[in-house]
């Protein structure tokens, strides 16, 4: 089954973030994610990221806005918390317009 996601330019990422945005999107949810290339992709994209409380961040993306837990003491992003990632890139991504490239993911 063949997946259609409404993606950012290519050109706008270098190859890490290209690769962290496939990895955000694989099935199954992956729980190996470096939260640091998470963080560098959502300011590849354009995002703003604000430091909350203890390990808390918000980040604005499109005018839409998401808190997030920095994992600790691992580096590696759970899956809940990728499934959190992914459904704010999605919706950051419908806030976006029509400029967006289509990018199929099995």
């Amino acid at each position: 089954m063949v997946e259609e996601l409404s993606m950012w330019r290519k050109d706008q990422l270098n190859s890490s973030q290209r690769k962290t945005l496939e990895e955000i999107f694989e099935n199954p949810v992956r729980s190996d994610v470096a939260w640091v290339e998470i963080e560098s992709l959502f300011v590849a994209l354009g995002g703003k990221i604000r430091e909350g409380k203890g390990s808390r961040v918000r980040v604005f993306l499109n005018g839409v806005v998401a808190i997030f837990h920095r994992p600790h003491p691992k580096k590696e992003t759970d899956k809940g918390a990728l499934r959190s990632v992914r459904t704010f890139l999605t919706r950051a991504d419908a806030a976006r317009g029509e400029n967006a490239v289509t990018m199929s993911h099995p």
